[in-house]
């Protein structure tokens, strides 16, 4: 498993690696862009292949690209939808030009309109953004389910999937904070043997590429995504391990986005403490006699 964390790109995308290394990473989740405007980082081959070697010489294995949050796959709004299939698509080229792993997207919000017509919506932008690029998958997040948000059960994010084409490029990213208070329990390794079964029958395991480890601040089926610092919120330490040591999870790409000591995100204590839950998770998981694959 490569446990890692969000980091910046403040002063090129390069520093991500560096701050990676400083947080002992083993991948890296960033921004293309500002998460919270439009306006697209001009990034030129220089600036991928200063990344490229950044990642060559360094302990960090893989990058994730979160897309910004301004997207809606499933707008009505014509500007919207140009403005969201534009950031979308140059997301997934500069995942294209950097080798990331894929490019995670919330597949979008139907405020109060009905859920079919905004499925449909998200599943088709998701299609021709990845015709206007040519590798980089893009990973549906499984999400909390609140305000009206797309893809917080699994029926949701098939359907999605199915819209999108159902093609290679179409993956998964799962959250253990989003599960919870979705009313996917994940305490036990009972309760997540059954979340991934059904995963699995519904949206397809082969298509879970990345994780996001979380602990929750609100309790079990709240519906309300607020992340905690492992080990201080619903799920637990103990739990988390669990997630974390779970064998069809293993090799895939972990990322911490929790608030951290000092409400600036992760440290390098956050991923030591992480390594440290997967090992608990792990002898706990032998002491049960369950067998871990690698």
């Amino acid at each position: 498993m490569l446990i890692g964390a969000h980091v910046s790109t403040a002063g090129g995308l390069a520093k991500a690696v560096g701050r990676g290394e400083e947080l002992g990473c083993d991948s890296i989740q960033i921004f293309n862009q500002s998460p919270r405007m439009w306006r697209p980082t001009n990034y030129g081959e220089e600036d991928f292949a200063t990344f490229r070697e950044a990642m060559d010489e360094s302990r960090v294995s893989s990058v994730i690209i979160h897309a910004v949050y301004l997207i809606n796959p499933a707008t009505p709004d014509r500007a919207l939808k140009r403005k969201s299939l534009a950031s979308l698509a140059h997301a997934l080229r500069i995942g294209d030009a950097i080798g990331a792993t894929g490019v995670v997207l919330h597949p979008g919000a139907r405020k109060r309109g009905p859920l079919m017509p905004a499925i449909r919506r998200s599943g088709k932008m998701i299609a021709e953004a990845i015709a206007e690029s040519e590798r980089c998958p893009v990973l549906i997040e499984q999400m909390a389910g609140h305000a009206g948000i797309l893809g917080h059960t699994f029926d949701e994010v098939a359907a999605i999937t199915e819209a999108a084409g159902g093609g290679d490029r179409v993956g998964l990213c799962l959250d253990s904070c989003h599960l919870f208070v979705s009313g996917y329990d994940i305490r036990t390794i009972e309760g997540i043997d059954g979340v991934l079964d059904e995963a699995d029958r519904k949206v397809g395991l082969d298509r879970l590429k990345a994780l996001h480890v979380n602990d929750s601040k609100v309790p079990f089926g709240a519906n309300l995504d607020r992340h905690e610092n492992l080990g201080k919120g619903e799920i637990g330490g103990r739990s988390l391990g669990l997630f974390l040591s779970e064998p069809r999870f293993e090799n895939l790409v972990a990322t911490l986005e929790t608030p951290g000591p000092e409400k600036q995100g992760a440290v390098r204590n956050d991923i030591t403490y992480a390594r440290r839950l997967r090992s608990q998770g792990i002898k706990a998981r032998r002491e049960r006699g369950v067998t871990q694959s690698g």
